[in-house]
């Protein structure tokens, strides 16, 4: 993992993510979006895991939903190829790209 991508993961991920895991990580996955991906599904389900709000009558209310909802949207996002890595295949074959379709005619019976 070079620093570009080290960078990007952190912008995406937050500072406070561990370097190590991201780089264990990013030679099992391969690629930092499947990094960031992964790292933000386990954040996701770790939310998902607890209740969502937390109320203590006259004292305080917690919720968790918007929390939720932004890492929904940002998991999508990710996934629709938004916001390019660095080491996003630019030949074409990446998620946000046109691809290449090849029509061939069919012999006729």
């Amino acid at each position: 993992m070079d620093e570009p991508v080290k960078a990007w993961l952190l912008a995406e991920l937050g500072t406070a993510t561990d370097v190590t895991d991201l780089q264990t990580r990013y030679t099992r996955l391969g690629t930092a979006r499947a990094v960031a991906l992964e790292v933000l599904r386990e954040r996701l389900a770790a939310l998902r895991a607890q209740p969502a709000t937390v109320s203590v009558p006259n004292a305080v209310s917690v919720g968790f939903a918007e929390n939720i909802k932004a890492y929904e949207r940002q998991i999508a996002a990710l996934a629709a190829g938004d916001n390019p890595a660095p080491d996003d295949p630019t030949d074409g074959t990446g998620t946000g790209g046109i691809g290449l379709l090849m029509l061939r005619e069919r012999r006729r019976r």
